[in-house]
């Protein structure tokens, strides 16, 4: 059902994917091409502010900040994987892999590659700073606009 904390939700962890990812651009190597990077993990944010993190407001500050940590967490480990999984589908049908199951492990090898240029202190202050606003700003909502 459709409420207030699960717009604020949705906008504040999609603000924040949408930051992030431009923060991570210049972490990766000059011959990248991002093309919708930045829009495909506001996309991701939204929806995971919409189903994981506007469906749990209401708990209380502590809860608060912890959906705000859950929500990050969730548009992190979403978008290493849609991303992983793009890559590897972009490799496959170059003819990369011997098999089905060499290609799948190829998405976890990537999600690994992508999530250690993650471990930068402006990317993870941002994903620690927005997780907690978001969730903050979550609850604010859901206590103005039950």
């Amino acid at each position: 059902m459709p409420d207030a904390a699960r717009l604020f939700a949705s906008i504040c962890i999609g603000i924040v994917g949408f930051l992030v990812s431009y923060q991570i651009m210049p972490l990766m190597p000059e011959s990248t091409d991002f093309g919708s990077f930045a829009y495909i993990n506001g996309i991701i944010g939204i929806f995971v502010g919409w189903r994981v993190m506007g469906k749990r407001a209401g708990r209380g500050v502590a809860a608060a900040i912890n959906n705000g940590m859950g929500g990050v967490l969730v548009l992190v480990l979403w978008g290493l994987f849609i991303h992983s999984s793009y890559q590897m589908f972009d490799r496959a049908m170059a003819n990369w892999y011997n098999g089905a199951f060499q290609a799948l492990l190829a998405i976890f090898k990537f999600m690994a590659e992508y999530g250690l240029v993650m471990i930068n202190p402006l990317v993870m202050f941002t994903l620690i700073s927005g997780g907690i606003l978001s969730g903050l700003a979550t609850e604010y909502a859901w206590r103005t606009w039950r």
